[in-house]
Order: C-alpha cells, then structure tokens, then sequence
C-alpha cells in the first residue's frame, strides 16, 4: 500500500520556482472568459485613463503604441490553479499612462470592451507592478488572450490581469469588479490564496 504524505504535490516538473500554494505548472496558455470573445479593430480601438476629478486622457492605437515602450518577462498564476513561468510580454507601464496625472485616489475599476470589469488598489498598478501590453512571446497578442491589449498585473491572480482593456477609472471609494461580486476575492493575491472571499 502507498503511503502518501499530506501535502504531498507530485513532482516538480520543469523547474525549482516556487510555485503559489495549491498551483501546478502548465506549458500551454489555457483560455478562460467570462463571455464571448469580442473582436476588436484597432482602428476604433481607444483607452481611457480618468481620476476621480472627471479629467481623462484617451489614446488611439496608434498614439498608444507611439508611448514609451517595455519587455516585461513575468510568471502567471491563474485562480483555477494553473502557472505559467517566464512568460514574455511587451506594451507600456500604466505608470507611463499616468505621469503627470494628479490624483489622490486609492482605488481603480478597469473596464474592457465586452463589459468584465475588475477592481485593484492604485499602489498595484503603480510603481512598475502593471503594464497595458499588446504582445506575447513575440507576436501581437491574439483576441482570445485580451488582444488587442490587455492589462498584465502578474503578481495578483490573472482575472485581475482584464483582457480587451478598455478604460482605467481611478476613484476615491472602493467598488467591486465582475468576479468580486460574484465572491471572488477583492484582492487576488496567489502567495496567500485569495481566491475568493474570506481566504
């Protein structure tokens, strides 16, 4: 009879990078959506960047690509316990989006074409924890993956990480995004297990 040690995971494949608790590893890039796919032309692409004043910016494709541009290689931690390690990605750091902003507010709602929406703390999206990115490992990012941008916070659980990014509204008060009201965490940190509310 084997005898199996509680906590025991199965092998490591692959690599010794510590995983999140209870994650596995995965080479493929699965795709999971709340909804359909929407399919979005990059001609009437737009992002909007609003503070709680009411002041917004709006970028056109083109004017979002002309921005200062950055590769950012991260690992990927999905709630429904996949990993993907050293995924490569390039598009512009939402610090880049807000230089010059003047805004005092603590929390952002991101919304994206289609109409999922999710909720994060402004202090994770600043200070080179976030990026609006339009590639993926060398190739413009496809739609079932949030292209033709989508937001990447690697170090919160990827539903946080918005496919098909549409607008980023920062405020003064907390709300809750999709997942969020429907028991997902508000937070989503992969180290701690936050994947729904109370963890």
């Amino acid at each position: 009879m084997a005898i199996v040690t509680r906590g025991f995971r199965g092998r490591r494949t692959e690599t010794d990078a510590p995983l999140p608790p209870g994650q596995y590893l995965t080479r493929d890039f699965p795709v999971l959506s709340a909804g359909p796919t929407p399919q979005i032309d990059t001609s009437t692409w737009e992002l909007t960047l609003s503070v709680e004043t009411g002041t917004a910016r709006q970028w056109s494709w083109a004017e979002f690509l002309a921005l200062p541009q950055e590769d950012v290689t991260r690992d990927i931690h999905c709630v429904t316990k996949w990993s993907k390690l050293g995924t490569t990605w390039a598009g512009v750091s939402v610090d880049t989006l807000l230089d010059g902003v003047q805004t005092s507010a603590p929390y952002a709602i991101v919304g994206c074409y289609g109409g999922y929406t999710t909720n994060l703390p402004v202090a994770d999206l600043t200070g080179g924890k976030a990026w609006v990115v339009h590639r993926y490992d060398g190739a413009e990012l496809e739609s079932v993956h949030g292209g033709p941008a989508r937001l990447l916070v690697p170090h919160l659980y990827f539903w946080k990480s918005a496919k098909w990014l549409r607008s980023i509204q920062l405020i003064t008060q907390p709300d809750l995004g999709f997942w969020e009201s429907l028991g997902y965490h508000e937070y989503g940190d992969p180290w701690r297990e936050q994947r729904y509310a109370g963890d």
